[in-house]
């Protein structure tokens, strides 16, 4: 019995039909006692439920004027004016910015660009790269709070949306109010407004790839054809789903720069910071007070910096990925602190080891000087640099040259040699030029018959060509050749092209 195991002692008590026996001094003298136990049920486990999807809390930004609103108010005047309004302007006849697909030709104002400078498209893309690295590990995400198509789309959205629905405070009510006639017709205008400004950046973008101006001559019989629509209609929905309806989910969830920029961050970096040292410990006051009398720093603990803040943040928890350094909690903070009098910078663009106190804020500028920033401007410097070199020595025309090999060689009339050539001249100007064509490498080498080639502006010919040879300095095999294309214009601007010259 002392081999049993306490488990069958409950098993058996539970299942037994005779009642518990009392123990007695017989019993309690044995080798072991029996206990009644009570078996509890077990109770189920909690189970723990982890959702991927976080629904969206909508934010209602409180207005706020300051010296940095009216920056971001001059950003979003001209980024849209220069997207809305380069593709009226005109430039010899016809748009100034224009890239014609079709053609294969993109004109910016009295430049052409054709398929063959489309290393200069990559030379800009690294050229941006490399700004817009050094640019955030000096001032932080100024771009994401400025400039950004994304935060300007969404500022404007917020201002048809203040103009419609009023204040933060109203437009929160008014979310939470059930449907009426009256919260159906706010609806309807606001949602139409932003629905007619999401089609006329669709229209404005497709201006750019079809002139602007048969697409305003289409409009009213909607004569477009089906790409045309497409974009038309893609580009409104991305720019009103992402600026009306996700807003700062945009930025915090579908953004990949607000991932890696922490990468370029370091402590001499310019960004948004509040100081707790002089704020801390917030708390109300009356005003007029001595906070340092109540143990209080300058913070009263208003809270109008997260209500400004279009991201929903509260920046004195310190920098957050987040934050698009828009500076409206620095706006909102220095009119609180005009209104008790004490000094503006509670919230301010400081660094974090000046924030520590490791050097004033005088000598931000000259932590510019650290490794990371002049390695981002050398790079930064080499990319324009030779990008801008290979430029300035691009030519205004350019050759290509095609051998026919459908016929290798053939004897002439008079005995000479003679291979076939297909020559493509590109005039990459916006200017009517004409070429003489020659040929040199081998003795008494010439072009059969040869005459001078014009081409119009922005326009491409081909031209076959016969060259000819005397046999006995043309033996058996490939012997190389070169083309010269020269502008009779400017005799300085040449062009050669190698080929070979196939003997017998």
């Amino acid at each position: 019995m002392q081999c049993i195991s306490p488990w069958l002692l409950c098993r058996w008590h539970k299942t037994s039909r005779l009642p518990a026996a009392t123990p007695t001094k017989e019993s309690m003298s044995g080798s072991f006692r029996k206990i009644p136990i009570e078996v509890a049920p077990a109770k189920p486990a909690e189970q723990e439920v982890v959702s991927l999807y976080a629904a969206q809390k909508k934010i209602y930004p409180r207005s706020v004027r300051g010296r940095f609103n009216n920056w971001r108010i001059v950003f979003v005047v001209l980024t849209q004016l220069v997207f809305l309004g380069l593709p009226w302007l005109r430039w010899d006849g016809r748009q100034a910015v224009n890239f014609d697909l079709v053609e294969r030709k993109f004109y910016l104002f009295g430049l052409i660009i054709w398929p063959q400078d489309f290393i200069y498209l990559a030379a800009l893309l690294i050229i941006s790269a490399f700004g817009l690295f050094l640019w955030t590990t000096i001032a932080g995400r100024l771009w994401c709070g400025y400039s950004c198509p994304q935060t300007v789309y969404t500022e404007i959205m917020l201002w048809i949306e203040q103009w419609t629905e009023g204040s933060h405070s109203q437009r929160s009510k008014l979310d939470q109010q059930g449907w009426s006639l009256r919260k159906l017709r706010i609806k309807l205008i606001k949602h139409s407004l932003m629905l007619t400004f999401s089609l006329l950046t669709g229209f404005t973008l497709v201006g750019y790839f079809t002139p602007i101006h048969a697409l305003l001559a289409a409009l009213p019989g909607f004569d477009y054809g089906p790409w045309e629509l497409f974009w038309i209609f893609f580009y409104a929905a991305c720019t009103y789903l992402l600026a009306g309806v996700m807003r700062e989910q945009v930025c915090q969830y579908m953004c990949p720069y607000a991932r890696f920029q922490s990468v370029m961050f370091d402590a001499d970096t310019l960004v948004i910071s509040y100081d707790a040292a002089r704020g801390e410990p917030r708390g109300a006051r009356k005003k007029g007070s001595n906070p340092q009398q109540q143990g209080l720093g300058s913070c009263i603990n208003c809270g109008i910096c997260v209500q400004v803040c279009p991201a929903g943040i509260d920046i004195r928890a310190g920098l957050q990925h987040e934050c698009i350094g828009c500076a409206a909690c620095i706006d909102a903070c220095d009119a609180v602190m005009d209104k008790l009098a004490y000094p503006r910078g509670l919230i301010r663009y400081t660094t974090e080891h000046a924030l520590e106190g490791r050097y004033p804020e005088t000598a931000i500028l000259s932590r510019l000087r650290r490794p990371r920033v002049v390695l981002y401007a050398l790079l930064l410097l080499v990319a324009t640099s030779a990008a801008g070199i290979s430029f300035a020595m691009r030519k205004p025309f350019k050759v290509d040259v095609i051998r026919d090999r459908a016929s290798l060689v053939q004897e002439t009339g008079d005995g000479r040699l003679e291979n076939s050539y297909l020559l493509n001249v590109i005039n990459t100007t916006s200017q009517d030029q004409r070429f003489s064509i020659s040929v040199s490498g081998l003795p008494g080498i010439a072009i059969a018959k040869p005459q001078p080639l014009s081409i119009k502006a922005a326009d491409s010919k081909g031209l076959g060509v016969r060259v000819v040879v005397d046999p006995q300095y043309a033996d058996r095999g490939s012997h190389p050749i070169r083309f010269r294309v020269q502008s009779l214009d400017n005799p300085a601007l040449v062009v050669e092209e190698k080929s070979s010259f196939i003997g017998e």
